[in-house]
């Protein structure tokens, strides 16, 4: 998940850097929510291996 948030991210800079100001901000926020997917799962995994032990 946070590999692909990091691809979205790299997608966005390069669109940005080419002046695609669509391309870029709609791959910005793909990065976003899949980074805030990610620390919510991260944050769900930790806590659940906290109750676990």
């Amino acid at each position: 998940m946070l590999g692909w948030a990091l691809t979205f991210l790299v997608i966005a800079l390069i669109a940005a850097v080419f002046g695609f100001g669509g391309i870029a901000s709609a791959s910005a926020g793909i990065a976003q929510i899949l980074f805030f997917i990610f620390l919510v799962m991260f944050i769900a995994a930790l806590i659940f291996r906290a109750v676990r032990r």
